[in-house]
């Protein structure tokens, strides 16, 4: 089987940035959907799902109605929820806390947030729900690295260290099957 094409693209940039966004519904900007779309423009996709979360749904909206692809909304997408975190910037929390969260995010959670566990029980299951068709999701650094981990078998470590910026694609060759893999084809900041 010769796998089929994953791009995963980080939303553009929210009108605040620079918090823990998790699942607060930011506003995105213009400039960030315009981003968006520019990366997807050549893709050749057939099927197109983005976050529930307006920052992801919105550059899903304007890609589709740029490729003509409809577009599906997928909450499994969404990212990490950030609990009692949400909104709030890392400078204005506790050091500590937030650092034993980085190290080992199933471990410590953000305060009534969500275990990583978690988040990548919903992205493999969003994932075995693909079809084997050239797919973009527009979604959350989170769910990207989320991805990664289930897709490559990346460890805690390596996932921190990909650069994901505001409006970042990620193309790879996945191959479904019980145990799915893929191959990173490219990463496009």
């Amino acid at each position: 089987m010769s796998g089929f094409a994953l791009h995963l693209l980080r939303h553009g940039a929210p009108e605040t940035p620079g918090l823990l966004m998790g699942r607060t519904d930011g506003v995105p900007t213009a400039d960030g959907i315009a981003a968006c779309v520019t990366q997807a423009a050549d893709l050749g996709i057939e099927k197109l799902v983005a976050s529930d979360l307006r920052r992801s749904r919105a550059a899903g909206e304007a890609i589709g109605a740029a490729t003509g692809v409809a577009l599906s909304v997928d909450p499994r997408w969404r990212e990490l929820d950030f609990g009692d975190w949400d909104g709030k910037a890392a400078s204005t929390l506790d050091s500590g806390a937030l650092s034993r969260f980085w190290d080992d995010p199933d471990a410590n959670p953000p305060p009534g947030g969500e275990r990583w566990s978690a988040l990548t029980a919903r992205i493999s299951a969003a994932i075995a729900d693909l079809s084997p068709l050239p797919t973009l999701i527009v979604t959350h650094g989170g769910a990207m690295r989320a991805a990664l981990h289930m897709l490559c078998g990346f460890d805690q470590r390596q996932l921190w260290a990909f650069d994901l910026p505001y409006a970042s694609l990620l193309s790879l060759r996945v191959w479904p099957g019980e145990r799915p893999g893929a191959q990173i084809a490219g990463l496009y900041p």
